[in-house]
């Protein structure tokens, strides 16, 4: 146990230490701060390398036999953000494809499907593979939207594996509780530098890849285990998969692309109108989700107690997220 922790969280840790003196040195995987986007929210000029780390300390998963067939699909992931990070896009389509491939070989590896989506409700093995992609591919995207102050992200990240190490553990299953100790391990060494003080920022590389493994482990989980429903993946996932949902639904309603960036992201809005503070942002919307996953943790096998649990977020969610665009949009005014 101390092997699949401690070692990746001390190779994850070096890793970004050297990732960032060589960034500033070398003027690598530099987000410039003086650059007009609707996500800086930050003004020193920062490496965005962080995925650069964690992927180090992931190389530990190989130790478990179960890690061995994660570790292929996991790089290309990493692999579908990195060049973003290194100011040489992929185009839209090569990344989505990488994505895709991505998922389906970590499908096809493990054997990761989901069939069953509780209620009684089965689907076909094709229509599995087809919802199990997009699961991931979504996941993994939703990961990279929220990722937009110090901790959100990784922090989000680190209480669903928190939630998922408990899940596997009562399952009894220690091959996937080992591959949840060694991500647990490496993203926690990014969040001790990126946590209050913002010293590298995830990446898209490690964006995707985060996003990626969360969503593969909960898929394996749910299509191994009765005792595990689909639902309270879904709970576990719910800010990040609704903020996507949400947002889509919110630019389409105003005549904007999904895919053109704006400052109107519930964590935007809470920072302009309650926090205003960068790491406050992170740990107000930390506390906020804390709840809901401790209720689905605490019930992974009842679907329709994680259907609740779910539409009390949503409907949570939606409330603050009205109030606080009234007044953002008032004090422009």
């Amino acid at each position: 146990m101390v092997t699949a922790f401690v070692y990746p969280f001390l190779l994850s840790m070096f890793i970004l230490m050297v990732s960032i003196h060589l960034s500033h040195k070398h003027d690598l995987f530099i987000d410039d701060a003086s650059h007009d986007k609707p996500q800086n929210y930050h003004e020193d000029s920062t490496p965005r390398a962080g995925g650069l780390g964690i992927i180090s300390g992931m190389f530990f998963i190989l130790l478990f036999p179960l890690g061995i067939k994660f570790i292929l699909p996991l790089t290309l992931a990493f692999f579908s953000g990195i060049f973003e990070d290194l100011h040489n896009s992929l185009s839209p389509r090569r990344r989505l494809s990488l994505q895709i491939v991505a998922a389906l070989s970590a499908i096809w590896l493990t054997d990761s499907v989901v069939t069953y989506l509780g209620l009684g409700i089965h689907m076909p093995y094709w229509m599995g593979i087809f919802f199990s992609t997009f699961a991931i591919v979504g996941m993994m995207n939703a990961v990279n939207i929220i990722d937009g102050f110090n901790g959100l992200a990784s922090g989000i990240i680190l209480l669903i594996l928190l939630s998922f190490g408990i899940t596997s553990y009562t399952e009894n299953n220690m091959d996937i509780f080992y591959v949840v100790l060694v991500t647990t391990g490496s993203t926690l060494a990014f969040f001790v530098l990126n946590f209050p003080k913002g010293k590298i920022f995830l990446g898209d590389g490690g964006a995707y890849m985060l996003g990626f493994i969360v969503a593969i482990i909960g898929i394996y989980l749910t299509s191994k285990y009765d005792g595990v429903s689909p639902w309270y993946i879904l709970a576990i996932f719910i800010y990040p998969v609704w903020e996507v949902l949400f947002s889509i639904v919110r630019k389409l309603y105003i005549g904007l692309s999904p895919l053109k960036p704006d400052t109107y992201h519930f964590h935007m809005l809470v920072y302009r109108q309650i926090t205003g503070n960068n790491p406050y942002t992170a740990l107000l919307i930390l506390i906020f989700i804390l709840p809901f996953i401790t209720i689905s943790t605490l019930y992974p096998d009842r679907s329709m107690t994680n259907i609740a649990v779910a539409s009390c977020f949503i409907v949570t969610y939606i409330i603050i997220y009205l109030y606080l665009y009234r007044k953002d949009r008032q004090a422009k005014k």
